[in-house]
């Protein structure tokens, strides 16, 4: 398992292939890739924050619940903090399981659940200055889905 909160960029491709290369028994991975964009409303980029330590715990914590409800051989997770671009991959999730349907469903359970509870900070660049980015409605229903 990865957990990683880091300002550098990562590499899709060499992540993934990390997830399975070394393990003959992964017939599936899937991935979640998050990139920075304009909404409509010209934003012109994206400020990341966090709470060393207490995220990736946060982080590491999602993980471990995915791998009670489904098969999970193995996982990445990166979120990037600091000073970002629309286009900017922004964060990661990728799951290896020996099947797809626990490869997807861990993945997108840690991505719904990642949205709502992990500690971030964002704000966004507008022409008009930086505003707080608030918690979305959308993200909240999604994540109740998962609840038991």
């Amino acid at each position: 398992m990865k957990i990683a909160v880091q300002t550098e960029a990562f590499d899709l491709g060499a992540e993934v292939a990390a997830l399975y290369q070394a393990n003959p028994s992964v017939g599936a991975v899937a991935s979640f890739l998050g990139l920075v964009r304009d909404d409509g409303t010209g934003v012109s980029g994206l400020s990341l924050e966090h709470y060393p330590g207490m995220t990736e715990k946060a982080l590491a914590a999602l993980v471990e619940e995915a791998a009670r409800r489904w098969e999970v051989r193995d996982a990445t997770v990166i979120h990037r903090v600091g000073e970002l671009h629309p286009t900017d991959p922004i964060v990661l999730v990728a799951v290896a399981s020996g099947h797809r349907g626990d490869a997807f469903a861990a993945c997108e359970f840690i991505m719904d659940i990642l949205k709502t509870t992990a500690p971030f900070w964002k704000k966004e660049a507008t022409p008009a200055g930086w505003r707080w980015v608030d918690a979305r409605e959308s993200d909240a229903r999604a994540a109740t889905r998962w609840s038991r």
